[in-house]
């Protein structure tokens, strides 16, 4: 038999172990795995001769703006830039117009993205005060799970009060399904942003106080005791400080279901780069200090911190109030909106990391592969160089040296902190269910994605 697709040469990396060898793909599974002698013959064949064969990167945080916000991104310019980046699979967050906030909501966003993307894709669905009869339909619609904007953020999506969350934890915990919150203190927030305007503090290098970390860590302690009480899976989205990793480190010390992000940003910025980049790296939650940084990628070494993703949302230059060199066009930070691109810059950030010596190349495919899949319970259909999984391959050059150039992303709108930034180590093919979709840093697939659902358990 000769498979669809063979990859050889190469070094395929697992979380546990790298080896000499390669892959082969047909009807869009992997079918063999091993020695380049213990391969099929293929109808394409490539030839990845010093270079690491990844399972493919997941990128669990993206917001693709579709439907409803198309100006700053749609699901093929998001989904052509994830592919360029190295992603495969994407999860798209529920802020959009309208929320996807019930049942028919999930039908007609995944009727929308038919044919539009180049990745395979899932999507969130947001619980608010008002929508508790939705949460078990939207599961049967096929979420990955759900979403609490407890932080005030784009979309200003409300989140439910204290009495509504005893009914919403425990119909998620019904579900089977995570649970992920954005976690930041409203009141905290607020109170500490008025105190700063009044104060005329309105440079960038003041965001970070504004949203302080005792505000992510009291909402990350909050909704533990409620997922605690009703049993529900916890995941914290883009989590920045040290104080929340701390709590869900000794939460699941504790034996209880709760997982954790990070990203790029988090881990490699600090606040005061607001002071050279302004606008251009506000975010919500704020890039915070080393102190901070240190204690996630401590996390990510030892477990308590499951998976990198980017929350690539990308906004146009006049919303985010900066050009690309990051010049303010604004007054004040307050009237800069928050979000930049993410998903064509992680896997390279990372790598470079990975030469660095921070992580293991093993390390970081758990990271940004199986730990996303298991989360979200996708795994081994995604996140797995495993017989019967999906064919979904990042190759990646550890050799290949870069400098992030925010004019040849391809995102519809392109700000992000991360231009001139070196990188060492680049995706150089991106390949899904066995479609090549790109090939050294351009796209040249189509729009083959597919819909994925979770199998909860």
């Amino acid at each position: 038999m000769k498979a669809d697709l063979v990859i050889k040469n190469g070094w395929v990396v697992t979380p546990d172990e790298t080896f000499k060898g390669g892959v082969a793909i047909h009807d869009e599974k992997f079918v063999a795995i091993g020695t380049d002698d213990s391969l099929p013959s293929g109808k394409q064949e490539i030839s990845a001769e010093g270079k690491h064969i990844l399972p493919g990167i997941i990128d669990g945080h993206v917001h693709f703006r579709e439907p409803g916000l198309t100006y700053k991104e749609d699901f093929t310019t998001g989904s052509t830039a994830a592919i360029c980046g190295g992603i495969t699979t994407v999860m798209d967050m529920p802020n959009v117009i309208p929320p996807t906030a019930d049942a028919a909501t999930v039908r007609q966003k995944i009727a929308v993205a038919e044919g539009k993307f180049l990745t395979d894709f899932g999507f969130f669905g947001v619980v608010v005060q008002t929508n508790l009869n939705d949460i078990l339909p939207m599961a049967q619609a096929g979420v990955l799970g759900y979403k609490i904007f407890f932080g005030e953020t784009i979309g200003n999506l409300p989140c439910p009060d204290d009495g509504a969350c005893l009914q919403a934890f425990r119909l998620i915990a019904e579900s089977k399904l995570p649970l992920g919150i954005h976690a930041e203190n409203r009141q905290i927030v607020n109170s500490c942003t008025a105190k700063l305007k009044s104060e005329g503090r309105n440079e960038p290098i003041y965001w970070e106080e504004s949203r302080p970390s005792i505000a992510e860590g009291e909402s990350v302690a909050h909704a533990l005791y409620f997922a605690e009480t009703f049993g529900t899976k916890l995941h914290v989205y883009h989590m920045s400080s040290k104080e929340a990793a701390v709590i869900v480190r000794d939460a699941k010390a504790r034996g209880l279901a709760v997982t954790a992000e990070t990203g790029p940003h988090y881990l490699l910025r600090d606040n005061k780069d607001m002071g050279e980049v302004g606008p251009l790296l506000k975010m919500n939650p704020p890039v915070r200090n080393k102190e901070h940084a240190d204690v996630l990628w401590d996390g990510l070494l030892k477990g308590y911190v499951d998976m990198i993703a980017t929350d690539h949302s990308p906004h146009t230059l006049d919303e985010k109030g900066a050009d690309l060199a990051g010049k303010m066009t604004k007054a004040a930070i307050w009237d800069c909106i928050s979000g930049f691109c993410g998903v064509e810059t992680g896997v390279p950030l990372m790598l470079t990391e990975v030469n660095k010596g921070r992580l293991t190349i093993n390390q970081y495919v758990r990271l940004a592969s199986e730990n996303p899949a298991r989360v979200w319970q996708v795994y081994p259909k995604k996140g797995a160089i495993r017989l019967g999984s999906d064919g979904d391959i990042t190759v990646v050059d550890m050799d290949k040296e870069g400098a992030i150039d925010a004019n040849k992303l391809h995102s519809k709108n392109r700000p992000t902190p991360w231009h001139g930034w070196r990188i060492k180590g680049l995706p150089v093919f991106t390949i899904v269910r066995g479609h090549i979709q790109m090939r050294d840093g351009e796209p040249i697939g189509k729009p083959i994605g597919r819909f994925i659902r979770p199998d909860p358990k």
